[in-house]
């Protein structure tokens, strides 16, 4: 008995051990940059330290170990882990004013900067913003290849003087890995390593270094500010001059994502040594779900890069077309949907019945000498639970698909991963059909077997025809690339959609960009489809996803600034937003699918960079505007300290200013019930011409009658201010329940006929 009890104990003991470490978790505490005890310690860290030291027993070990980050810059606090009790100690300790879970995070060219008007001629938006030089764009991603030909310093300026950054060894990857183009390197991984398993023996190696194991931050990095390669293509396709929207910027690399994610207490590390290191962008082509401002570390951590002339700008994510899907919405943040381009590969499916079916795909050529676009058997495996319609790995019975081409439903599982299920059961050939999820939406891969991407309507059309028969056959012919043969821009169907779920007085997403097969910079280490199986190696691969569109904005807002070096980024925000294009290139409205886009897709529209270096007006905004603005959304004092460090009393901001509205460049009302007028206000200041005179356009939404007052602004000197109103009295019945929308522009056109300056303001009005 006594032998039990002893064993009993211990194994208790060692299961409170166990259940100790294992309740560890990482915790983001945010302290008061002013704090009454800071005084009491010789630096920051200790400060910090401090706070885990006061909140850990000593029998638990060394407090110091627990401490991951001690942020200074983009907010004052750090990130350790701590447990439950813990955690419920240091809530307790004065200056302590919010504590937030660490949150896993997702990430959401050769062609794209001609689409968008870019070119070296004399005169253009390259030449007048002198290609980007002198601005440092900083990329949150998951590293880079620096051996890439679109990361050369051959013509690259001197590195800025205000650059206060370092180039981080590591793992493969030192001192010398730096050049003119790539200024700085660095690595966060902290919250990554403790918050993630110990990788499987057959995981894909990371480098403990800036390097690049993923893929996603040498292309996003190379798309903002990669260098000019001539020759550039993916296996033969797409073939062209690659270069960055702002190919003179010098580019600085924070690696915060890794396979498992990217953790928000990595990123605020990375934002906050950013600040310091003198960035004038930064690219974050990453994010989650719709959260609260003062719950949300981008948010906070962009708001103090904005106070110190940082432009931040964001993927708004691939969650579309949901409603209501848009993350990164705070207002100091240019917020980025997807478009596509007129650029395809075409890959027809022909049926043995003699009929055909559009799709594309990035056409294997010699790498799969085997298919010369004979004709193979169909098969689509359906029935039981390994999920083989999606043609998971593993799924497809060898003996029904080897040799046959196998179509697979799009969804689930990675569009290239179906490829090499199919190729390790021994298919020949794949077609991934589109759902009803995905519609016509074509994001192309290079996949390892020759396949072709189908809309959902040729999917319907090829599983009647394979119904219809007992020996279903096809062929895939391939098209090569072909460009300016269909309609584009149009809103990218994965693109994450507003209205802003919780800041709904701002129109999100701000602006598109070309996110869809987009062609850049690709590590060497990995095969052009991304997978560990894929042993093919190029330079350049393609991808999709907002991801890939914001660094178009990054790069382009990196111009802006080298050619208007004194603007804020609420200036660089607005020459984008109010000179983008609402038709495509044949002059019609922007579709998204098959109707024209709405304000809640494409924001203001596609980017237009020749216009938005020189827009003629632009709707500035100071940081105290931005906390008038979080007053109007009922945060409480400090809700708004959590953002801002201001200690403001909302009453006293809303008397002195009684009808405050948030100098935005586009327009979202919203009547609540028994409402029936609203009035705005905004403030131009001309960066154009003295002695110009703007008239004004409006086009009401439906609904609404629009009322603006002054009718004219006439401006005598450069950087003059003025102001107007805008009022809108609701024309629908009082008590219809149902929510809905309604959206038109305002314009004000400058007079002087040798002048083109438009300065346009979506309008989005919802009944609530």
């Amino acid at each position: 008995m006594e032998t039990k009890d002893k064993f009993s104990i211990s194994t208790f003991l060692i299961f409170l051990a166990f259940f100790h470490a294992q309740s560890l978790q990482t915790y983001i505490v945010q302290l008061h940059p002013h704090g009454a005890t800071a005084a009491s310690f010789s630096s920051k860290l200790q400060w910090h330290l401090s706070f885990v030291e006061r909140s850990v027993l000593a029998e638990d070990g060394d407090p110091s170990s627990r401490l991951l980050y001690s942020y200074h810059s983009a907010m004052e606090g750090f990130a350790a882990q701590l447990t439950e009790t813990e955690l419920e100690s240091l809530k307790m300790l004065e200056d302590v004013i919010a504590v937030r879970p660490d949150r896993r995070l997702q990430l959401h060219t050769t062609y794209s900067y001609k689409f968008l008007g870019l070119s070296p001629a004399t005169g253009g938006g390259w030449s007048q913003a002198g290609f980007g030089r002198e601005t440092i764009v900083g990329v949150l991603d998951t590293g880079v290849w620096p051996e890439s030909p679109s990361f050369s310093d051959h013509g690259m300026p001197p590195v800025p003087k205000k650059w206060r950054g370092v180039c981080q060894e590591g793992q493969d990857f030192n001192s010398s890995n730096c050049n003119r183009k790539i200024i700085g390197a660095r690595f966060f991984s902290k919250g990554h390593r403790v918050a993630s398993k110990s990788p499987s023996e057959d995981a894909i190696v990371e480098y403990v270094s800036p390097r690049d194991s993923h893929g996603h931050g040498t292309h996003t990095s190379s798309t903002a500010g990669g260098a000019s390669v001539s020759v550039a293509s993916v296996l033969g396709e797409g073939a062209g001059v690659a270069r960055g929207m702002a190919p003179g910027a010098h580019i600085a690399i924070y690696k915060v994502c890794w396979f498992s994610g990217c953790y928000s207490s990595d990123i605020l590390a990375a934002m906050d040594v950013a600040i310091r290191d003198g960035v004038d962008i930064l690219s974050l082509s990453l994010g989650g779900f719709p959260i609260p401002l003062f719950d949300d570390s981008i948010a906070i951590g962009s708001f103090r890069a904005m106070e110190h002339g940082i432009s931040v700008i964001c993927a708004a994510g691939n969650n579309g077309p949901i409603r209501s899907s848009v993350a990164n919405e705070a207002p100091w943040i240019t917020t980025v949907g997807a478009s596509t381009l007129d650029r395809r590969f075409p890959a027809i499916v022909r049926m043995g019945n003699g009929k055909w079916l559009y799709g594309e795909s990035m056409n294997p050529g010699e790498h799969n000498p085997s298919y010369s676009g004979k004709e193979l058997e169909l098969v689509y495996v359906t029935g039981g639970e390994a999920g083989s319609e999606f043609c998971f790995q593993g799924s497809l019975p060898r003996e029904k698909v080897v040799g046959k081409m196998v179509v697979c439903d799009r969804g689930v599982n990675g569009r290239a991963e179906k490829g090499e299920a199919v190729k390790e059961a021994g298919g020949a050939a794949m077609i991934l059909a589109n759902t009803e999820i995905n519609l016509e939406e074509n994001s192309v891969d290079a996949h390892v077997l020759p396949a072709s991407l189908i809309g959902f309507a040729e999917s319907v059309q090829l599983k009647r025809y394979m119904n219809s028969t007992r020996n279903p056959r096809a062929r895939i012919q391939f098209g090569g690339t072909v460009i300016g043969k269909s309609r584009a821009p149009a809103v990218a169907r994965f693109s994450s959609r507003g209205p802003s779920l919780t800041n709904p007085t701002i129109l999100k997403p701000d602006i598109i960009a070309p996110g869809v097969n987009i062609i850049a910079a690709w590590p060497q280490n990995l095969g052009p489809s991304g997978l560990p199986e894929d042993s093919r190696r190029v330079n350049f691969t393609v991808m999709s996803g907002t991801s890939m569109a914001c660094p178009h904005i990054s790069g382009i807002a990196a111009l802006i600034r080298a050619a208007n070096p004194r603007w804020t980024p609420a200036a660089i925000k607005s020459a984008m937003i109010t000179t983008a294009d609402v038709t495509d290139h044949t002059g019609k409205p922007i579709m998204d699918g098959n109707k024209p886009a709405g304000v809640f897709a494409m924001g203001a529209g596609q980017v237009n960079p020749g216009k938005a270096i020189d827009p003629g007006l632009v709707y500035d905004i100071k940081p105290d505007e931005y906390i008038a603005h979080l007053c109007t959304l009922g945060y409480t004092r400090s809700e708004i300290f959590t953002i801002t460090h201001r200690n403001v009393s909302c009453h006293e901001h809303m008397q002195k200013d009684k009808g405050f509205s948030l100098n935005y460049p586009s327009v979202s009302v919203i009547f609540r019930r028994g409402m029936t007028t609203k009035m705005i206000k905004r403030r131009l200041t001309n960066v154009g011409i003295p002695n110009s005179i703007y008239s004004v356009e409006v086009v009401a939404p439906e609904g609404v009658k629009v009322r603006v007052k002054p009718h004219r602004l006439i401006f005598k000197n450069i950087n003059q201010s003025l102001s107007y109103r805008v009022w809108f009295i609701s024309r629908k019945k009082i008590g219809e329940a149902k929510t809905s929308f309604a959206t038109g522009h305002l314009t004000w056109v400058h007079s002087h006929p040798a002048s083109s300056y438009k300065v346009r303001s979506p309008i989005s009005v919802t009944w609530a």
